[in-house]
């Protein structure tokens, strides 16, 4: 088990050491509520707090998710923030650390996922993980190395219009060895295919041969269950949710975990329900699409916003007049075409931190008007709408669909969350999500 770090703080000694199991950090929201989702199913209670947490956490907790927004930081900054919720982690006692990023590997060439591996792993004093974004429930799968999304090379499919995060090159080996100061191999799908032990053979031979990551292919679940039987002694696993589907067992195998059948179980919220959006991925404006053909929407205009428009109060005003009639849709994706537009007026970074700060804002008046079950598309968006919101932690629910749970946000007055990346979900999410709650 790893030693508590000696600076950490002080609340997280007053937990019992054994008690914590896996400690994980997300780099975005939403990433954070797919994994804790994932290990929930397995009968781990989990709970994911929002940045390195200030005080103690409940005591009947088996894994915590530190949720970061370091996927679009500046790659120090992604690394500072990342080593001190690892510090943190280590201070509760976990026996086991996990990194998780986006199924689709979402990153810059220069980083964050590399940068941010590779400092984990100096400070864990380790030379060797596995890295696996697979998500199959999602149609994300690895073959070769290479990641698809469906039947289509991640290069082809619509994340290459990522408007901060585009990803041109499918083949994971050579975009994180080029994010990464160490070598980067490969464990084929011929070697996944023969099960755990192989699995830990071809570990055993990668280490050898100087490599300090393997990207691990994945077709299906069952994949994801014995990479994950081979990663049980390893101090931290890098990927997708999707890998850490074997983990509770592990834990349970080990007589460490005693599997809670109400894991999932969430107290009701009442009150209105809003659905905010901030995602420009093709799924989600498929589904803004398809929630327009029967309900309300009011779209935000970054380049309005730029010229000073009160469109959040516009839009608070027009949900003031329908939010008792039933839940409305409040959105600022665009297709990729408007998206280009709006950047090359306003810039990148500028175009999407004017929509993230009018989504917040909005949801804060929604708070105000007794909206109290919220449906939030995009990891940044979800980051800025629990912040504004003024929520600490997030208890985990039942999935909605692969990858997004409902979960309870943690505060004076407890609101429900269902924080979706952008890329999840099926046509009718939004109306699927509302529908469980109501």
């Amino acid at each position: 088990m790893p030693h508590p770090a000696p600076s950490a703080r002080s609340e997280v000694k007053e937990r019992a050491v054994s008690q914590l199991l896996l400690g994980c950090i997300a780099d975005d929201f939403t990433g954070g509520t797919d994994l804790a989702s994932m290990l929930v199913r397995g009968g781990m209670r989990t709970l994911q707090v929002i940045g390195v947490p200030e005080g103690p956490i409940p005591p009947d907790i088996d894994a915590v998710v530190v949720a970061l927004k370091s996927r679009t930081q500046p790659k120090d900054q992604a690394v500072q923030e990342s080593l001190a919720a690892l510090e943190w982690l280590r201070a509760a006692g976990c026996r086991q650390f996990f990194f998780k990023y986006c199924s689709t590997f979402d990153s810059t060439p220069e980083g964050n996922i590399g940068p941010v591996a590779d400092a984990l792993m100096d400070a864990l004093g380790i030379d060797f993980a596995l890295a696996c974004p697979a998500f199959p429930e999602n149609k994300r799968t690895l073959y070769q190395g290479h990641l698809f999304v469906g039947d289509a090379l991640l290069s082809d499919s619509g994340m290459r219009y990522h408007p901060l995060t585009p990803m041109t090159d499918a083949n994971l080996v050579r975009v994180l060895g080029q994010q990464s100061k160490r070598e980067v191999g490969l464990v084929p799908y011929s070697v996944v295919a023969q099960g755990a032990a192989a699995i830990r053979e071809a570990f055993d031979a990668a280490r050898r041969a100087g490599k300090g990551y393997v990207i691990v292919d994945a077709i299906d679940n069952s994949n994801l269950n014995v990479i994950g039987q081979a990663a049980a002694d390893h101090m931290l696993i890098t990927g997708g949710s999707g890998v850490a589907i074997g983990l509770p067992e592990n834990f349970a195998r080990a007589g460490l975990l005693q599997s809670s059948h109400n894991a999932a179980e969430l107290p009701p919220v009442c009150g209105y329900s809003a659905v905010l959006s901030g995602s420009c991925s093709v799924a989600t404006n498929d589904q803004i699409e398809h929630w327009q053909r029967s309900r309300p929407s009011f779209q935000l205009d970054p380049l309005l916003l730029a010229e000073g428009r009160d469109q959040v109060g516009e839009a608070l005003a027009w949900a003031r007049e329908r939010i008792a009639g039933g839940p409305v849709l409040i959105y600022g994706s665009a297709r990729p075409d408007q998206v280009k537009a709006a950047q090359e007026r306003l810039g990148v970074e500028a175009a999407g931190r004017l929509v993230e700060d009018a989504l917040s804002r909005i949801a804060v008046g929604l708070d105000e008007l007794g909206v109290r079950q919220f449906v939030v598309a995009g990891g940044e968006t979800s980051g800025a709408v629990v912040k504004a919101l003024g929520v600490e932690a997030l208890r985990i629910g039942a999935s909605i669909d692969p990858g997004v749970p409902w979960t309870l946000g943690v505060r004076q007055v407890p609101v429900a969350l269902a924080l979706k990346s952008g890329n999840f979900g099926s046509l009718d999410f939004f109306e699927k999500a509302l529908g469980q709650v109501q």
